[in-house]
């Protein structure tokens, strides 16, 4: 099973029906978006009910490898399968993408929550390309004196910030693009969570050129004691080494 959503979930997926046509893959997707891409082989998709839900799982399926591919700041996901993997005996490998380091040039300035980063918000800009998705939109709402253009996958619903302009698009995302979007709209100020990954990346890249600050989200814990692979290659070495 992959617990995916995310890029490399897709590709380790290609890879593996590539190379290992005949292993059954199960390609578990959480439902945040309407239009979700479906990778090669099956496909579930919405909640466990936590780890327990997530065990049984597991044990009616007779998995015997489970791959944690999500996003960097799908925490819980992360938790429940640590969880989950340990009770069933089922051998888990966390898929987990570098995160982005500065260049010269980069003003980056780091916060550990959304939270953090609605207050350090006003200090640092007043026109913000907010890259952090729409499930967290709700932590910068009371910012009135902001003006927002907020780039995700669906449109976000309430609460929302009062003065915003969305923009429904999905990566991966050009430097071009990213250059555009920071001149036409003013931009003074990006706001992004340490995701990692170059398909979101050159937005960092724009904002270096354009002299302006970027407002950085952490990742958040993960569990302690899963395998690591950082990238696709890794993963599928470690699967066929199984």
């Amino acid at each position: 099973m992959i617990l995916g959503g995310t890029t490399e979930a897709r590709h380790l997926a290609e890879t593996l029906a590539a190379h290992a046509p005949d292993l059954q893959v199960t390609n578990s997707l959480a439902g945040r978006v309407t239009r979700p891409t479906h990778p090669p082989g099956t496909t579930r998709i919405g909640g466990f009910g936590g780890p327990d839900g997530l065990a049984a799982w597991l044990r009616a399926h007779d998995v015997d490898t489970v791959v944690d591919a999500t996003h960097p700041f799908a925490e819980r996901m992360s938790f429940n399968a640590a969880t989950a993997c340990a009770a069933t005996g089922t051998p888990l490998l966390a898929l987990r993408r570098p995160t982005w380091e500065p260049s010269d040039g980069d003003d980056w300035h780091h916060v550990p929550t959304l939270a953090a980063a609605a207050a350090a918000l006003p200090a640092l800009g007043g026109r913000a390309f907010l890259t952090t998705g729409r499930t967290g939109l709700a932590a910068f709402a009371h910012l009135d004196a902001t003006w927002f253009l907020v780039r995700s996958v669906d449109a976000p619903t309430a609460p929302v910030p009062r003065r915003i302009e969305v923009l429904l698009d999905r990566g991966p995302f050009t430097l071009d693009g990213e250059r555009a979007l920071i001149r036409e709209h003013r931009i003074d100020v990006l706001v992004t969570k340490a995701s990692g990954g170059s398909a979101t990346a050159p937005k960092l890249a724009a904002a270096r050129e354009a002299g302006i600050p970027v407002l950085v989200v952490d990742r958040p814990p993960v569990p302690q004691g899963v395998p690591v692979a950082t990238s696709v290659d890794a993963a599928a070495s470690w699967l066929r080494g199984r």
